[in-house]
């Protein structure tokens, strides 16, 4: 299968975060960053045609001293959005860090629904890397390098206390009842607080943890480390988890592997993996090479089909959900890696973005999928019997 796709150069526009507010407009953050380049913070807002080209419907100017939207969580349901911004220097040395924000998207105009600080430790290298909704759209999880909030969505009330780790945060996923916290050591599987119908912490007590009108601990359920698959090759850190978007018994995690050094040996290529786990057993069901080159974004479609990922050779590729087959492979996506990746709500269009300052939007063909790998293999097996029938005239 060859995905159409399109790139689109955005001047003076590094991208680092996007998702899409509708199947037809989509979100991205970027800009210089807190350095003094001259180049602004913002969010814009792009409409996508049937012919993959863009138009900018809104563009959203960050104050100045702000860091870059370095992450975003978009509900398409609500055509609202939540992403990381940090705030200004001297605000950070004070700990007043109002890192993460909410807008909505009405009348194609962006607003500020509210903000919330999680990173007050004044710490200037911190930021918010994780940005991800529950599967119902009223619980957000915050991640900074080695801390994590889970808050209502989208009044942006605490729901539990931090979470703290002695390892980096990178990523996390949401199924009806656990939250996956990626962490480079392992996966930490916690249960999810119970939310009332205004989105507040319930008030049922659980083991004696919640004290009087206050948030609920997270309880950890599991530590999952490396599968042993990978583990008695190399060394290797966990990347990026997802769940399946439709069974929440199938959760699926990238691994980068960290190469050994040697005097004598010249140092062996990154190589990525993706694993498929039961999470009723935490056993892993199935584990695929992906590369020789570290993953760097990874995300599952809304219909649960395709997974897809970024690579640091700037490649993106499209993979079966169901047998980790490649279905596409775009070699040079990039002329920097991606760092985000984002499907529209039906599954159809899927876009990348990079500090390269492009944009690439890929149309998802309605044919991909097992009824290609079909046709592959009707045409193997046709070369295979032309080849063993001219083996046998040889013979005679």
């Amino acid at each position: 299968m060859r995905p159409q796709h399109t790139p689109h150069s955005l001047d003076t526009f590094p991208i680092y975060s996007s998702g899409f507010l509708s199947p037809t407009h989509f979100v991205l953050g970027g800009g210089g960053g807190s350095s003094r380049t001259g180049i602004l913070n913002k969010l814009r807002v792009y409409s996508v045609a049937d012919d993959r080209s863009i138009t900018l419907v809104n563009e959203l100017e960050l104050e100045r001293g702000e860091d870059a939207p370095m992450s975003i969580a978009t509900s398409p349901e609500t055509g609202t959005l939540a992403c990381g911004v940090n705030s200004a220097p001297e605000q950070l040395a004070k700990g007043e860090n109002q890192n993460c924000r909410a807008y909505a998207f009405k009348e194609e105009k962006l607003a500020l629904l509210g903000t919330h600080g999680t990173l007050t430790s004044g710490d200037l290298d911190d930021y918010q890397r994780v940005t991800v909704l529950s599967p119902d759209g009223k619980m957000l999880a915050i991640g900074g390098t080695t801390s994590l909030q889970v808050v209502s969505y989208p009044s942006l009330t605490p729901l539990a206390p931090a979470i703290k780790s002695e390892a980096e945060i990178y990523d996390t996923a949401f199924s009806q009842n656990t939250l996956v916290v990626t962490t480079t050591r392992n996966l930490l599987v916690y249960a999810l607080p119970s939310v009332d119908g205004t989105g507040s912490p319930s008030k049922t007590k659980k083991k004696g943890k919640q004290k009087a009108g206050g948030p609920v601990e997270l309880e950890l359920l599991q530590t999952i480390e490396a599968p042993e698959a990978i583990s008695k090759v190399s060394a290797s850190d966990f990347r990026a988890a997802r769940f399946h978007p439709e069974n929440s018994q199938i959760l699926y995690s990238i691994s980068n592997t960290i190469p050994g050094r040697s005097r004598n040996r010249k140092p062996a290529p990154r190589q990525a993996y993706i694993c498929t786990w039961n999470t009723s057993t935490w056993k892993t069901e199935k584990v695929k090479r992906l590369g020789d080159k570290s993953v760097t974004c990874f995300i599952a479609s809304p219909n649960g089909k395709y997974l897809a990922f970024a690579d640091s050779g700037c490649r993106i590729g499209l993979l079966d959900a169901t047998s980790l087959a490649p279905l596409a492979t775009i070699l040079t996506a990039h002329e920097f890696p991606a760092t985000t990746l984002a499907f529209n709500p039906t599954s159809t269009l899927l876009v990348s973005g990079s500090p390269d300052k492009v944009v690439r939007v890929i149309n998802i063909p309605s044919s991909v999928g097992k009824s290609s790998w079909t046709i592959v293999l009707i045409i193997l097996l046709t070369l295979l019997i032309v080849l063993l029938a001219i083996a046998a005239q040889q013979l005679l």
